[in-house]
């Protein structure tokens, strides 16, 4: 076990890097606009979004070099761009310069999505899946967490700190290259290609206890029943594409990537100061990694379903109530206080599953395209949502935004009680014959 935790961990450390790639940006947001003089909509169109529109081609693309080149070579190229993506965000004099190097660091957060949650779900015991794969998320907020605490700190070094602001990720998408370099191929991907005695030695170390020549065939035998040339377009995948569709698209009207992008925004709109802004920032990173680790504990205990209703129920109530502070303008620490218990709820519920379950939901040779579909889905609405956010601030008001994503998550929470199957407990295989059968 202790391996196969390092192994997940060093993949999940993509997740660090999507995390701090992500929010990084929040403490550039005004001054480069005040550097560069542009509009709200170009500014939240190009410079704030540009990084999400490369996720949404990452994710739409990154299930070929998955299943083509293997979950570990696509990791190590992952790596790489977003160490370029950090040396030239740093170092641009521009905005289509900066939305140009943001753009790569995009495509390796989309691509991460789908290889690193694929690689560990591959490597992991039936009983483990869900906290080892969920590491993934916790990275993402430890990430989230480091990038707000990092700009807090670097807000004042030299005359133009948003340069160290996203340049300093260079350091931990270095080290992040060297940590890959050592972790092995997911053996059901080798089966795939035929490299069966590889696999055998992967599973060998997996799980020591079994007839690994045994558990190969089983493997082997399922991916022959997939004809070749299937999609998850078929009718056969209909009830599995629709979970990816439906977890990955109230994911992001839940508002949360909104909120990471615009969090100081949001803090000073509810008439919190430049500086508090920015430190409840780090309060919000602080709750995000708590609840996260406490999902971690329970995904496995109470299952993906389980979290889900707990977390929808917080969604409505968080989001109902920071909608109602800016409607009746109820001053001081009332919207961060709230939001904090928004980001509670995010962190137990949706934070804590949609990557763990969108990589347990499809059959062996479709799952990188499977959840190419649920990443891309996600990351098509997480880059159009926030764009809209500074122009939707200045015209209709935070309160009307707030109460829409309040009413989405009523929909989530129907769709959780009616829809959502359990798949703790279940080896791949049997989550595959499972679902891919039901009419």
């Amino acid at each position: 076990m202790n391996k196969i935790l390092i192994w997940s961990i060093s993949a999940a450390l993509a997740g660090f890097l999507f995390g701090f790639d992500t929010v990084v940006i929040s403490g550039a947001d005004k001054q480069l606009q005040a550097l560069w003089q542009t509009s709200d909509a170009y500014h939240g169109s190009i410079v704030m979004a540009m990084a999400l529109w490369g996720t949404v081609v990452g994710a739409i693309f990154g299930g070929i070099p998955t299943n083509k080149f293997g979950r570990k070579n696509t990791l190590l190229i992952i790596g790489v761009l977003y160490f370029v993506s950090a040396i030239g965000s740093a170092f641009a004099n521009d905005p289509i310069t900066f939305a140009v190097f943001r753009f790569l660091g995009g495509l390796g957060v989309g691509a991460s999505t789908i290889a690193a949650p694929a690689f560990v779900s591959e490597i992991a015991p039936a009983n483990q899946r869900g906290k080892l794969v969920s590491l993934y998320q916790f990275n993402i907020v430890l990430g989230i967490l480091i990038a707000f605490l990092s700009n807090y700190l670097l807000r004042n070094t030299g005359t133009e700190p948003w340069r160290w602001m996203v340049g300093v990720e260079a350091i931990p998408a270095f080290l992040y290259i060297v940590f890959v370099f050592f972790i092995p191929r997911s053996p059901r991907w080798l089966v795939s290609k035929g490299r069966l005695t590889e696999a055998e030695k992967v599973l060998a170390i997996i799980n020591p206890g079994i007839d690994t020549k045994a558990k190969v065939q089983e493997i082997k035998a399922l991916d022959e029943q997939e004809i070749l040339g299937e999609s998850i377009f078929m009718k056969k995948y209909r009830f599995p594409l629709m979970l990816a569709f439906l977890i990955a698209f109230f994911n992001q009207l839940s508002g949360i990537n909104a909120f990471l992008y615009y969090a100081p925004r949001i803090f000073e709109s509810a008439g919190l100061g430049e500086s508090t802004a920015l430190l409840s920032s780090i309060g919000i990173g602080v709750v995000n990694l708590l609840f996260t680790l406490l999902g971690v504990f329970l995904i496995d205990k109470l299952g993906r379903k389980q979290l889900l209703l707990y977390g929808s129920i917080g969604y409505i109530i968080s989001l109902s109530l920071v909608a109602a502070a800016f409607f009746l303008n109820w001053g001081g620490m009332s919207v961060p206080i709230f939001l904090f218990l928004f980001i509670a709820s995010h962190a137990i519920g949706q934070g804590a599953v949609i990557w763990v379950f969108i990589s347990e939901i499809f059959p062996n040779r479709l799952r990188a395209s499977g959840q190419a579909f649920g990443s891309s889905t996600h990351w098509v609405l997480a880059a159009i949502i926030p764009s809209t956010i500074p122009y939707l601030f200045t015209t209709i008001g935070p309160g009307y935004v707030f109460a829409f994503f309040a009413f989405m998550m009523v929909l989530q929470l129907i769709f959780v009680i009616f829809m959502m199957p359990e798949t703790k407990g279940k080896s791949l295989e049997e989550l595959s014959a499972e679902l891919s059968i039901i009419k």
